[in-house]
């Protein structure tokens, strides 16, 4: 037989493992749930340079170009000490964002300055568009289908049907699916903050201006919710079931309407009353 393992080395191995397992506790809304933090669900859509992005709001492909200082460039590729790139994008048009109601209002909100709720339970629901004419409509009745006992601030839609061309398509003059007003209010209704979905806006992509699903959710003019966010352009892979998480929603920090932005959702348990 071969010789033990020393103790030192077993000790160690397992605080490996408890590093690469990091297990939290948390209390949301008076419940217990427990979570695994070592196991990250990313549903964002990361920023390329060039045409690899979603696309929409008839501008062009975000633009990764290296810096010229006259006969220095920032690329290392090109012959440069290290990549140095100038990068052109609209965080609106070209992958995952967040916005507050500053995206709507003359004044100038900033999503940095109004945006605080970085962890939250979240509801990850699936919902298939009512064909209604030539449109597609998220229903107020579809949500309160999935929604009715959900007590958390965040809810995450993943529109039907779901495949991985979302993370490159071209929604250009496509119409895409929408939520009708009622919907908006609806969620606004039962409280929640934070609305993520898999759509270039909450709102039809040729309105005539009127925004009416961003409006009616941050209850603009009449109650502005300056701490409420609407979050698009996400992709929810098929394997990630219906249910409840915990959401990280990270934000860039610009000071601007909107900004790029990362959720991440964690599996989540609720420990029983002892």
């Amino acid at each position: 037989m071969g010789s033990p393992v020393p103790c030192f080395i077993r000790r160690r191995f397992v605080q490996y493992l408890y590093f690469r397992r990091v297990k939290a506790k948390l209390t949301i809304d008076h419940k217990e749930y427990s979570c695994d933090l070592s196991k990250p669900m990313d549903i964002s859509i990361p920023l390329q340079n060039g045409a690899s992005n979603p696309a929409a709001w008839y501008i062009g492909p975000p633009q990764f170009d290296p810096v010229v200082l006259d006969d220095w460039t920032g690329s290392v590729e090109q012959g440069g000490s290290v990549n140095f790139f100038n990068i052109k994008f609209n965080p609106h048009a070209h992958g995952t964002h967040t916005e507050c109601l500053g995206h709507i209002s003359p004044e100038q909100h900033s999503i940095n300055e109004h945006f605080q709720g970085f962890f939250s339970l979240a509801r990850l629901i699936t919902v298939e568009p009512i064909e209604l004419g030539p449109d597609h409509i998220i229903t107020a009745h579809e949500l309160e289908r999935v929604l009715a006992d959900f007590k958390g601030k965040s809810v995450v839609i993943r529109t039907k049907p779901n495949t991985e061309e979302k993370k490159c398509r071209d929604y250009n003059n496509t119409n895409w699916p929408y939520l009708n007003e009622e919907a908006a209010i609806y969620l606004r209704q039962r409280g929640v903050e934070h609305l993520l979905i898999d759509l270039p806006s909450v709102d039809q992509e040729e309105d005539g201006g009127a925004l009416a699903a961003h409006r009616a959710f941050w209850h603009y003019p009449e109650q502005p919710r300056l701490s409420a966010t609407i979050t698009e352009l996400i992709y929810v892979p098929n394997h990630i079931t219906d249910g409840d998480y915990l959401l990280n929603l990270q934000v860039a920090p610009f000071h601007n309407d909107a900004a790029p932005s990362r959720p991440v959702l964690y599996a989540i348990t609720e420990q029983k009353a002892l």
